[in-house]
């Protein structure tokens, strides 16, 4: 059942006029006129009796009438519902996301448009693919070391690339660049299998023929920062990520051959949430 015929039944009955009816409902008095004949018809009632041009409601239009208000009533809350539900969305990012623009990006969104009801999770790289194929993220923040799959759009935000991080008092603190043969005899302190960090830098040192000496593996980059500051050895991390605040005891070399990996939003091809679109339009304004 159409809710406007509904409509149309309780507009007239309040109005007690097809025309003014048809007016307050932006349409026609002949298109009010079908709707309620229409309603009558498929319900097998008399709606409204007509006599001496007066519009009324029968014995069973007045029993009828509070049954059609409550279910066009029903219909709009709903139609509320989804509505407020198209307005969410959720982001999912990359927990080193605070070392690049994108977080001030989503921050001037987030202030800009508090109609979104912003829902903002941190994940894992390796856990990208699985969060928008099975729509637990509307748009995902991540890094590319290669082209994103082809089932998603991409927006990337900005670049980054491998450095060393050591002490300041390391004998290798003192070159401008270094390669992977210069850290063969260190320890080293890698971001784990999770992120997409670890494979790239385990291939630098497969190309270069020396087998890596990791001394451990974690989530957290400034508990690395934190060990290298009491000497457990060295770490390469992408430069943006390095924040060396706390740590003035400590610095950074540009890795060569370069590195670089990619920055960027990412979500999966094909139809939006209002909320989705107007997030990726504001990402994508420079």
């Amino acid at each position: 059942m159409e809710t406007q015929k509904l409509q149309a039944f309780i507009t007239v009955a309040a109005t007690r006029s097809y025309t003014e009816a048809a007016e307050r409902l932006y349409t026609t008095q002949a298109t009010v006129s079908k709707q309620i004949l229409s309603l009558e018809k498929e319900w097998g009632v008399t709606l409204f009796s007509r006599a001496h041009h007066q519009v009324q409601l029968t014995t069973m239009g007045k029993t009828l009438l509070p049954k059609a208000q409550a279910v066009v009533t029903a219909a709009n809350d709903l139609n509320a519902l989804i509505a407020k539900q198209d307005e969410s969305l959720k982001l999912m990012t990359i927990p080193s996301i605070s070392g690049y623009r994108a977080f001030n990006r989503i921050a001037s969104y987030h202030r800009l448009h508090p109609e979104v009801n912003l829902q903002l999770t941190e994940i894992e790289n390796d856990a990208v693919d699985n969060a928008l194929k099975n729509d637990t993220a509307d748009i995902v923040f991540t890094r590319l070391f290669a082209k994103p799959n082809e089932y998603v759009e991409s927006c990337v935000s900005e670049t980054d690339e491998f450095c060393v991080v050591l002490p300041k008092k390391s004998p290798l603190a003192g070159k401008t660049t270094l390669q992977a043969i210069d850290l063969a005899n260190s320890d080293l302190l890698l971001l784990g299998e999770s992120t997409y960090t670890y494979q790239p830098i385990q291939q630098l040192f497969d190309e270069a023929g020396i087998t890596p000496k990791i001394t451990y593996k974690g989530q957290r980059i400034d508990l690395i920062l934190g060990m290298i500051s009491r000497g457990f050895g060295l770490s390469i991390m992408m430069k943006k990520t390095v924040d060396l605040t706390d740590f003035p005891d400590l610095t950074t070399i540009k890795l060569v051959p370069t590195v670089s990996s990619q920055l960027a939003f990412l979500r999966k091809s094909g139809r939006h949430s209002h909320a989705s679109d107007s997030f990726w339009n504001f990402i994508q304004q420079k």
